[in-house]
């Protein structure tokens, strides 16, 4: 699996990327030249521009910028993470009952998908974030909770498909009990097109949480979030530029990172390609 990894360029590339993010995330505080709450009110330190002394300048209130997009790191990282975990959960329970069982739980399960999926979901989770209140947590969980719609009908398909195998069969005639024939021998061999959901909606969820940020119903300031300093900066990009660029590069290219990721790992657990084999 390694090799292959290595072979495909878009993978290990996106790899590396996703690696540096990590570690710029877990040293943050080595990292950061500054507080990343620190202010001034000092003229000259208010919507500097990159410079020696700070490297991707200052905001509105004086507060060192690189510093801020360093711990924003770990937000928007934590958030994708968190709220995947949370999706797979749901998805990958309700997929496997819908699946092995069939019949009527299968029945309101797949009802319950269509339902989710054909609710605008920004809208949802707007919605349920005014009611709650913006904050990290609250963020995590809703996202995590309106994202496994699409995760369960794939893991039904993959356990109908193997439901009907010899082995299951087989564990099936040895009076294996369900919880085990599910966890321990589907589950393994349906692992592959979970495994890329996961790495996809990583990206996915750190883009909407920048997005719910962005519109001040995410991580509330001041607490350093790439999407709430982008807020800032939509206020003052006439000519504080940089309050715009580098959050918005930060985003791009962490979501690209588990796109490409996600994508090659499609092409290379895909039994029909051969090219990376």
């Amino acid at each position: 699996m390694g090799k292959l990894l290595l072979k495909h360029k878009t993978v290990f590339f996106g790899l590396i990327l996703i690696m540096f993010m990590f570690g710029v995330a877990i040293f943050a505080p080595l990292i950061a030249t500054y507080s990343p709450y620190q202010t001034s009110l000092s003229e000259e330190d208010i919507l500097q521009p990159p410079s020696m002394q700070h490297f991707m300048g200052t905001d509105d209130l004086g507060r060192d910028l690189f510093s801020r997009m360093v711990y924003g790191s770990r937000i928007s990282l934590s958030v994708g993470f968190v709220a995947v975990a949370i999706s797979l959960l749901i998805g990958i329970t309700l997929g496997a009952i819908a699946g092995f069982y069939g019949g009527k739980v299968d029945f309101a399960i797949m009802r319950l998908v269509e339902i989710m999926m054909c609710l605008p979901r920004i809208y949802f989770i707007l919605m349920i974030i005014v009611f709650l209140g913006p904050n990290i947590i609250n963020v995590m969980v809703v996202i995590g909770l309106t994202s496994w719609a699409g995760l369960t009908r794939m893991v039904r398909a993959e356990f109908l498909t193997q439901k009907e195998r010899d082995y299951v069969l087989a564990a099936h005639a040895c009076n294996t009990p369900d919880v085990k024939i599910i966890f321990k021998h589907i589950l393994p061999n349906a692992a592959a097109p979970i495994f890329v959901s996961a790495t996809l909606g990583v990206g996915g969820a750190i883009l909407i949480e920048s997005a719910l940020s962005f519109l001040g119903f995410g991580v509330q300031i001041p607490t350093p979030s790439w999407g709430n300093i982008l807020t800032v900066g939509r206020h003052y990009i006439d000519y504080a530029w940089w309050l715009m660029l580098f959050p918005g590069m930060a985003i791009l290219i962490t979501v690209l990172s588990f796109n490409l990721v996600g994508e090659g790992l499609r092409d290379i657990l895909d039994p029909r390609l051969t090219e990376y084999r």
